[in-house]
């Protein structure tokens, strides 16, 4: 069958001035996507303050509950892929409301586990339904902003992510001294309540909700495809891998969730200790997703107002920078006094870049292409992540100091650093 060739289409020009109650709705879109992603790590990144408890119960080692987490990072990884693209062709609102109920399901028969299988096969399946929720979140914000918006609007999207893991480092923390089963079981009631607000608020895009849709945009990656033929499977990919720097991007997010997972599941193991029931440090690993919250909306701005829709320069001054403050976290000791201001600025730091990150994929790609585009970056985040989670658990054990999770992430985010340096973006 013949490609339909479409001329190189001319510079979009300003889209129309959209009426008040059109930017009423489109924040509520974007507050409820918020929302409902607000819960979805309680699903996910509580497995850190488990690994003392199941290592103890379960007689696991920390390698071993390392490649539990892997398995997990993986299969989201796989998802990733699939559901982006699923997203682009079906739309975001039923898959991400499915993929919070079915993750709710797989936490609780994690929690009755009696065994390494018992641990790592549910956690994988959980890593495949909770993938169901950034992509599709993410086609649905881009049908409603556009370009000179995106930064800062998944700097509030990511901001959202980042606060996920401050709820979950609370909940898990509070509900540890109950045992580790429980840490799977009570932080993602709030996930039923996320996805029932989500499914009864949102709407997939401005044409539901009585608006004129947005129009599309111009972009480098699929301009011999006809602008309004469907595409298939294939070359939805295609597009992706066609684009050069949108590839560098992927590697570059790669080692920054490799060193963000890194900090996510092993510093709870850090400042729990061996009396992990009755810490008092266990406080202090809040202070990680705090930063990270807070240095998502940071980066997103900054991409937008400073660099004037140029992604990858704050992405590379955030990644060095976190690279120093993890260098210094490695000689502190747990109970130091400037641990809870490095490990927040380290937390800042490193997870601040991905506001910026995820709107390289519209930008890159275009707005029909977000949803593949997020799943296909996302793919790669994972895949690196998950290479982490086994490394930073043999490295402990051979070294027996958690201590030793900080140069990992530091080596980690400077390889990121380099690799972004390659990408380049038309400015807005």
């Amino acid at each position: 069958m013949k490609t339909e060739i479409a001329p190189t289409p001319p510079p979009l020009a300003s889209p129309e001035p959209q009426p008040e109650s059109f930017g009423k709705a489109r924040v509520a879109t974007l507050l409820t996507v918020m929302f409902c992603y607000l819960f979805y790590y309680t699903g996910r990144q509580n497995f850190g303050f488990a690994i003392p408890g199941m290592q103890e119960e379960l007689g696991l080692t920390k390698a071993q509950l390392g490649w539990c987490g892997a398995a997990m990072l993986w299969s989201y990884a796989i998802g990733q892929a699939i559901n982006g693209q699923l997203a682009d062709r079906f739309g975001g609102k039923s898959l991400m409301t499915l993929g919070g109920l079915l993750s709710f399901v797989m936490n609780w028969i994690t929690s009755f586990a009696g065994g390494l299988a018992g641990v790592m096969v549910p956690w994988a399946g959980n890593g495949l339904v909770q993938s169901m929720g950034w992509a599709p979140g993410s086609r649905i914000i881009s049908n409603w902003w556009d370009r000179s918006h995106r930064g800062r609007v998944y700097g509030w999207y990511t901001f959202a992510a980042g606060m996920s893991s401050v709820l979950t480092f609370l909940m898990a923390a509070t509900v540890v001294g109950h045992g580790w089963r429980w840490i799977f079981r009570a932080p993602v009631v709030l996930m039923l309540l996320g996805c029932i607000v989500f499914w009864l608020v949102v709407r997939e895009k401005p044409s539901k909700a009585g608006f004129p849709d947005l129009p599309e945009e111009a972009d480098t990656a699929r301009q011999d495809f006809h602008p309004e033929r469907p595409l298939t499977w294939w070359e939805r990919y295609r597009c992706g891998f066609a684009c050069v720097p949108f590839l560098f991007g992927c590697a570059a997010i790669g080692f920054q969730n490799l060193a963000r997972y890194g900090l996510l599941v092993w510093v709870p193991v850090h400042f729990l200790g061996d009396h992990w029931k009755e810490s008092s440090q266990k406080w202090i690993a809040v202070a990680l997703p705090v930063g990270m919250a807070l240095g998502a909306v940071s980066a997103g701005w900054i991409s937008d107002r400073v660099f004037r829709g140029s992604r990858s320069a704050p992405v590379i001054i955030f990644l060095l920078a976190a690279a120093v403050c993890a260098s210094g976290m490695a000689f502190l000791d747990r109970s130091s006094a400037l641990a809870i201001p490095l490990l927040f600025l380290t937390g800042f730091f490193v997870y601040g870049p991905q506001s910026a990150f995820w709107a390289l994929c519209p930008d890159l790609l275009g707005k029909r292409l977000a949803g593949t585009g997020t799943g296909m970056m996302n793919f790669f985040a994972y895949l690196f992540a998950g290479l982490g989670e086994p490394l930073v658990g043999s490295l402990i054990e051979r070294n027996h100091s958690t201590h030793m999770v900080f140069p990992v992430v530091a080596v980690a985010c400077t390889a990121g650093a380099i690799l972004m340096s390659f990408v380049r973006t038309s400015r807005a």
